[in-house]
């Protein structure tokens, strides 16, 4: 059977971590792992799968000479649109969880219980959809199956983890009384009515991502 050598960039963040987490628990064929973050994260160590790995900086040369198949990117949509056309530039397979790719025309925007067959038409980039629309879609797709769905009106509270560990910490903040760093308002025992900026078309851009 093939090994894969997968890298993950974004390794210390929320994201990241979940991702060696998910990993661990699949035992895929891997032959080695490359993990990646930015300039402040790189050197930290990291214990996966019985080894302690070395956090490498991200940056422009970072991939060569690994022979990566598959780069996981978790690391927010400016850090994707510089670096994953690099890693894609040397044959790597990269599946972005960003919002950077979501929209773009050329890039597969897939979910596997939805429509795997997507994968194939990759050039290098492989993008998901955010979270509420996969769980949403899961389930959607065998009514449009049936009945040819026109128009889907939906609303989602999402959680603070969705802005990464500075969301997450502005929860905890909020449980012990002390005021927000990442969100303009607290967001303990509250719900804010938008995530991200407005566009011109009056929608946010988590709305049309």
């Amino acid at each position: 059977m093939k090994k894969y050598n997968i890298a993950i960039v974004g390794a210390t963040g929320m994201v990241g971590q979940k991702f060696l987490q998910v990993l661990e628990e699949r035992q895929l064929p891997v032959e080695n792992y490359y993990l990646f973050a930015s300039a402040r994260s790189a050197g930290k160590k990291i214990s996966f799968l019985g080894k302690e790995y070395t956090v490498e900086e991200l940056n422009e040369t970072c991939f060569d000479g690994k022979n990566i198949d598959i780069a996981l990117f978790s690391a927010g949509g400016g850090t994707s649109l510089q670096f994953a056309p690099i890693a894609a530039s040397k044959g790597i397979i990269v599946i972005d969880n960003s919002s950077a790719w979501r929209m773009n025309p050329d890039v597969p925007l897939v979910v596997p219980e939805v429509n795997a067959e997507h994968i194939l038409k990759h050039k290098g980039i492989i993008s998901n959809p955010n979270c509420s629309t996969i769980q949403a879609v899961v389930a959607l797709k065998p009514l449009h199956d049936q009945y040819q769905i026109k128009r889907i009106v939906f609303s989602t509270y999402q959680a603070v983890s969705g802005a990464g560990a500075a969301g997450y910490n502005d929860l905890e903040r909020g449980v012990k009384g002390l005021p927000p760093e990442k969100f303009t308002y607290p967001i303990f025992g509250n719900v804010l009515p938008h995530i991200d900026i407005f566009l011109e078309n009056g929608y946010t851009k988590e709305e049309m991502k």
